[in-house]
């Protein structure tokens, strides 16, 4: 295996050189700056049984590699596993866990999560999963078998915030293991695991990569051996690994996030405000506005507030669906975090699945956008004149 020098790099503090420079060095072999595509699915062995460290792409791949050790650093963690999807790494999460086992988690997440939960892991693997609003009193809901806390901050879609540092306090009292989907923040406006989470998540698809051009999923975790050990083996059984050429994109996102994020923050609070004052637009929820519930809890854990937003639109369904196809800039359609800016109806699209489920219901009039890195005036007009 060829060795990599240490860095200096994680002696770094400030987020924007970490991101240019964490877990990337010079290829060993050539020079090369930017880290190659290994596009291989096999590697040579000099005799049966000696080999350089990798032997197959799915158990290892130096460019994944790469992408791990960088996804670790920007985490402030000690160990990344990178995954196909987001969904993926969480899949892998719950492998953690055996039939009867309990988890405790917010009460609302990500369509595809709640889908992954209660479809596919409740019928299959005989896991019991129970949602509450985690900024309450949840610990007389903490049962013999329970073995997780699952939580989103700011959650999707509806931008609830709990705190961090309360979650890892009663899971160590309980000796649970903590999971946080940290999407919609990012390593840029939220660490998690300096706040005493065991586990982090990342649909890598979003903001990490950033350009709306591959699927990807992460995990990272601290300093912990067992815990490493158990999704070493699960990354490698299950195989849902990325493709080379995924991880590179994705490495290739990493060095921008700092100064994307920046514009994303700035985009969203300018866009949010607007949003505010306008008539047609109703309880309009951001991180950063001083009515945001937990407004509290999010200043004392966050940096920043991200692109994310969303409101009750003043009219019909059909209204909405007007207004959004007389949009210019925004684009309708799933997903999140990409330099340009989004918009969906959660309802009709990414949470469809929850209807007529006895889960946290969506309201039907919610619109989320995506804020990207656009001109924030541009953007501003654009909504004004398709509110009209």
């Amino acid at each position: 295996m060829v060795k990599r020098k240490k860095s200096y790099i994680k002696k770094i503090n400030q987020f924007d050189t970490l991101s240019v420079h964490a877990g990337v060095k010079p290829d060993p072999l050539t020079g090369a700056v930017m880290t190659p595509i290994y596009a291989t699915s096999t590697y040579a062995h000099s005799k049966p049984g000696l080999h350089k460290g990798y032997e197959y792409s799915r158990s290892q791949n130096p460019t994944r590699e790469v992408l791990e050790d960088s996804l670790a650093a920007i985490e402030s963690g000690f160990k990344a596993f990178a995954f196909a999807s987001g969904v993926a790494a969480q899949t892998a999460v719950l492998d953690l866990l055996k039939p009867g086992d309990h988890v405790i988690a917010f009460d609302d997440l990500y369509g595809g999560t709640f889908r992954l939960f209660n479809e596919i892991k409740a019928k299959s693997s005989g896991i019991e999963f129970t949602f509450l609003d985690l900024n309450t009193n949840f610990s007389k809901e903490i049962k013999s078998n329970t073995k997780m806390i699952w939580i989103e901050t700011p959650t999707n879609p509806l931008l609830k915030i709990t705190d961090l540092k309360r979650i890892a306090r009663i899971a160590r009292k309980n000796k649970l293991l903590t999971v946080c989907d940290n999407t919609f923040a990012t390593p840029y406006n939220q660490r998690p695991l300096e706040h005493g989470i065991d586990i982090v998540n990342h649909s890598t698809t979003k903001y990490i990569n950033g350009h709306s051009d591959v699927i990807g999923g992460a995990l990272i975790i601290g300093k912990n051996k067992k815990l490493e050990k158990k999704l070493s083996l699960i990354q490698n059984s299950t195989g849902a690994v990325p493709s080379p050429f995924d991880c590179f994109l994705t490495l290739r996102g990493i060095k921008t996030l700092a100064l994307r994020m920046k514009k994303h923050n700035e985009n969203g609070i300018k866009v949010a405000r607007f949003l505010r004052a306008h008539k047609k637009t109703l309880n309009v929820t951001y991180p950063g506005l001083p009515n945001h519930k937990q407004k509290d809890i999010a200043q004392k854990q966050m940096t920043g507030f991200g692109g994310m937003i969303t409101f009750i639109f003043d009219g019909s369904m059909n209204d909405i669906s007007k207004f959004m196809r007389k949009l210019k800039i925004f684009t309708i359609a799933e997903s999140l975090g990409g330099v340009e800016s989004l918009i969906e109806s959660p309802a009709l699209m990414t949470h469809a699945y929850l209807e007529d489920k006895s889960l946290n219901q969506v309201p039907k009039k919610l619109v989320r956008l995506s804020v990207g890195i656009e001109d924030s005036e541009d953007l501003i007009e654009d909504l004004n004149q398709a509110l009209k």
